[in-house]
């Protein structure tokens, strides 16, 4: 298998990114989208393509758990910095209703800017949503025909948000929730409807351990990613080859990677 792990929080304090990078090049994950979260991370995502730029891309943007520490400069870097080689993607970028670590009103104001942004660069856009699906569609369906595309980061909702995002068009990125026995069964039936040319594989490692992985590790890892693929395997009776061929083409489609 030849894997592309479309999501990983590669500049996390718990990585060694260049073991990291070797550990998941021996498990056939060849290619690797590090996601930013804030903006103390645009310049180190640069810095860490520039030393892998086979391996890497990555994204420019803002969690909304950190809406609350955007400025108009920041706005302006944003749209500086990602127009930079090797950044494929807007993001991560969306709404956080759960936990509310920046206000709903300040998490829909940079939302909103970064989908301006998006569009006026022409990348698409890097999605995160939690406890937020109506206003998040909201902003989405009025922006989505002048993006040129998308994907919803880390799904882990039901039959019907997943219709509603490939109504708009949208990549879904499914992680290691899918192993998950307890949380996962909605995930599971959803996986189910999303057509193999919108399907992508993400471990939002250091995140997400897939808990069917044995043994526990104490933190996710793109290496770990084969064990994904093979659980959707089995779920949807496709070859291992099959779906990490689909979700490789699906991200370099996605991130216009040639």
């Amino acid at each position: 298998m030849t894997l592309f792990d479309a999501g990983v929080n590669l500049l996390d304090r718990r990585f060694d990114a260049s073991e990291v990078i070797q550990r998941a090049f021996e498990a056939g994950v060849e290619k690797l989208c590090v996601i930013t979260t804030h903006p103390d991370e645009w310049e180190p995502a640069y810095q860490l393509y520039l030393k892998f730029p086979q391996i890497l891309c990555y994204t420019i943007g803002v969690h909304p758990h950190h809406a609350k520490d955007v400025t108009d400069q920041s706005l302006i870097q944003l749209e500086q910095l990602a127009q930079r080689e090797g950044c494929v993607a807007i993001g991560e970028c969306g709404l956080d209703f759960n936990r509310n670590f920046s206000a709903q009103d300040t998490q829909l104001s940079v939302f909103d800017a970064q989908l301006a942004i998006a569009v006026k660069l022409q990348k698409p856009v890097y999605l995160h949503e939690r406890d937020a699906f109506e206003p998040q569609m909201g902003l989405l369906t009025h922006y989505i025909p002048q993006l040129p595309g998308g994907i919803a980061h880390c799904f882990t909702g039901t039959v019907e948000q997943v219709n509603a995002y490939l109504s708009l068009g949208l990549y879904i990125g499914i992680t290691g929730w899918v192993c998950d026995e307890k949380r996962g069964d909605a995930l599971r039936e959803a996986v189910k409807n999303i057509p193999k040319d919108r399907l992508i594989f993400e471990t939002d490692a250091p995140y997400l351990f897939p808990k069917t992985l044995r043994p526990r590790k104490r933190n996710n890892e793109p290496a770990f990613l084969p064990h994904i693929v093979r659980a959707v395997s089995e779920m949807l009776a496709l070859s291992e080859e099959q779906l990490s061929e689909y979700s490789f083409t699906n991200s370099c489609t996605l991130f216009s990677i040639g």
